[in-house]
């Protein structure tokens, strides 16, 4: 520092680290599940699973929509479960993955938004309080039974997203919309 000068103060922020939020929902019942873990891999997205197909002991197929994640797919089941559980819990699901940078077509990333800006727009101290703060939202929204009224139909999904299909096949143009 110079004399006369004023003095300047660095601002150094201490990471202490981070973890993964794993939630479902469903939107015609307004009931939610979620999961806050330290890490976020196979392992994690298996036991969220596994606790999910719980919740629906007597359906036959229980159908999640996905985001890309390099940890969500049947994988993990095999990796951390006997051969024999894991094929049994892969028959439980089927899973639908969403377009990469499309988001806004999976529900739960709407109610993931919706958690950050009510919840998570802070910083928080410990994983024992996110948790928490994350668990009393999804229980009150699943108390609350605030459903989603989802308007985006397959129709609607494939005139919006038409340039990406003509590329991949020029026979996808019948789906373009004509105006």
């Amino acid at each position: 520092m110079k004399q006369g000068s004023p003095a300047k103060e660095n601002y150094a922020y201490s990471k202490h680290g981070s973890c993964c939020v794993l939630a479902a929902i469903e939107p015609k019942t307004g009931n939610r599940l979620a999961h806050v873990r330290r890490h976020r891999g196979k392992k994690e997205f298996t036991l969220f699973m596994k606790n999910l197909a719980s919740y629906y002991p007597n359906a036959d197929k229980i159908l999640v929509i996905l985001d890309n994640l390099n940890t969500h797919n049947f994988s993990g089941f095999y990796e951390n479960l006997s051969a024999e559980e894991a094929s049994k819990l892969a028959q439980r699901f089927e899973f639908v993955y969403t377009p990469k940078c499309a988001s806004w077509m999976n529900m739960i990333e709407i109610e993931f938004s919706a958690l950050s800006r009510q919840c998570l727009n802070r910083r928080i101290p410990s994983i024992n309080h996110l948790s928490k703060e994350v668990m009393t939202y999804f229980k009150e929204r699943s108390n609350l039974k605030i459903k989603i009224n989802w308007q985006f139909s397959c129709q609607i999904a494939r005139e919006k997203l038409n340039s990406h299909y003509v590329k991949v096949n020029p026979n996808n143009v019948k789906y373009q919309k004509t105006y």
